[in-house]
């Protein structure tokens, strides 16, 4: 390794041959570090990756896992990504090395997120990023031990209880935002379509034919750092089209009519997750109505196509499932009564048959 100051800038430059992963020999070249202890450092750092060390850092190693999975995953899933661990992950393994990484560690760090109040299933999901990390360094990196395993997990996969409204209940809180347009607008939507919330916040005037009655879902908001964000949708399955109810184009179309100036490509919600999470909650206090999640509108459209007698299949190519295990799963507990209605037809059918010998 060669390290020299360069006296025009003063500043410390760093250069040696490695060995890359084909076996190639190669030189490496790097200039402008402050100090000779910088260049020493970066250095080190740099064959440490090369030689798949895991002596190195865990903010280092998180560079090369991002620029392995940046190729293997979806944008808006690698965004996702990266926001978890930026977030609640760096900032706590970031300067430790991944071989010092213990699992007392990884409990410690669990309970600093049990004591924030955080809801079950998003625990689980922060916790699935620490676990795929180590899993990745177990996979291709050969790390002797894997922490997230001793440490187990926290956090559950699904909500202890899936929350919805009756048609009676959504219409009761209807009244309550009905004072504003684009609210009342936003949640009619959404509950006669059983869309999700980003879908519907990235739907532009382009996306609604009036004359078919149908809305097309082909895009997904999303709120980073202060930026609006859209990118594909959830699934391949979530690119959809959903026919809506007459009521409902109208009421679009009114509505839109209003968005003086509005492009093809305009979104017709210019708000956030947030504010509908607010407008929700300033509904149910102004009517009364049980308290539910703005996801659960989802979930309450499907209940009610549960009651108006549609099949889970028809169910889940609406709700942009993308299998239909997806739609049994989640909403099996809607179709005891269903069940019951059916041997009963059964049964009807053997007595009326019986008659008529």
């Amino acid at each position: 390794m060669n390290l020299s100051k360069d006296k025009k800038t003063g500043k410390w430059l760093c250069q040696f041959y490695y060995t890359d992963w084909q076996g190639v020999k190669k030189k490496k070249f790097k200039r402008g570090f402050r100090t000779k202890s910088e260049a020493e450092q970066w250095a080190m750092e740099f064959l440490q990756k090369q030689k798949n060390d895991l002596d190195m850092r865990f903010d280092k190693f998180i560079e090369l896992y991002y620029g392995d999975m940046e190729n293997r995953l979806r944008e808006s899933t690698m965004r996702t990504k990266k926001y978890i661990i930026d977030l609640k992950i760096l900032p706590y393994f970031g300067q430790k090395s991944m071989n010092d990484i213990k699992a007392s560690d990884v409990r410690a760090w669990q309970n600093t997120l049990l004591k924030k109040g955080y809801s079950e299933t998003y625990l689980k999901t922060v916790n699935n990023q620490l676990a795929a990390i180590f899993n990745y360094a177990s996979r291709y990196y050969d790390l002797k031990n894997n922490p997230c395993k001793k440490a187990g997990s926290i956090g559950k996969s699904k909500a202890d209880e899936m929350g919805f409204w009756t048609k009676q209940e959504y219409l009761q809180f209807l009244e309550g935002v009905r004072d504003k347009p684009m609210s009342y607008m936003a949640f009619q939507t959404l509950y006669w379509t059983g869309m999700r919330i980003g879908e519907l916040l990235a739907l532009t005037y382009n996306d609604i034919s009036f004359d078919s009655r149908t809305i097309s879902i082909s895009k997904f908001y999303q709120r980073f750092n202060g930026k609006d964000v859209i990118t594909e949708p959830k699934t391949p399955k979530s690119n959809r089209v959903v026919n809506i109810p007459q009521f409902l184009a109208e009421e679009l179309k009114e509505y839109t009519g209003m968005l003086y100036g509005i492009m093809a490509d305009d979104r017709i919600f210019h708000c956030t997750k947030s504010y509908m999470t607010s407008e929700m909650l300033r509904g149910i206090k102004a009517t009364g109505v049980k308290k539910v999640r703005l996801h659960d509108l989802r979930h309450s459209h499907a209940s009610l196509l549960v009651e108006l007698g549609f099949t889970p299949l028809e169910i889940a190519e609406r709700l942009g499932h993308e299998k239909i295990e997806t739609t049994l799963n989640t909403y099996s507990h809607l179709y005891p009564n269903k069940q019951a209605q059916l041997a009963d037809r059964l049964d009807g059918e053997f007595t009326k048959e019986g008659r008529e010998l």
